[in-house]
């Protein structure tokens, strides 16, 4: 599902652990309690994707834009988020690493 358009979406829920959806439009998808889970995406458009409660643990959000995304309760353990784009991003109660946050390009996040 490389480069997918899944913009818009309702993906709540949805097993998409390991798939590859590099570089996939997923703007404003809902993407809540999805199993993410060593997904690869890198260079994906989550801006402002509900990703609330989702697990990303080891997944690849490197150049990722997630600027507005709601990352609340999210997994995110052991997630690549390098040069991934925060901007406006929620990650209240996620669970995220500084070492995580200090590789990727955040600003004014809600936390």
């Amino acid at each position: 599902m490389s480069e997918a358009n899944l913009g818009e979406v309702n993906l709540a829920g949805a097993d998409l652990s390991r798939a590859n959806l590099s570089r996939a439009d997923l703007n404003t998808t809902n993407l809540s309690q999805a199993r993410l889970a060593q997904a690869d995406l890198s260079g994906a458009n989550l801006a402002g994707s509900d990703l609330s409660d989702a697990d990303l643990s080891e997944a690849n959000l490197s150049h990722a834009d997630l600027n507005g995304a709601d990352l609340t309760g999210a997994n995110l353990l052991g997630a690549n988020l390098h040069e991934a784009l925060l901007e406006w991003t929620t990650l209240e109660g996620a669970l995220i690493t500084s070492e995580q946050l200090s590789k990727a390009t955040v600003e004014r996040e809600g936390l």
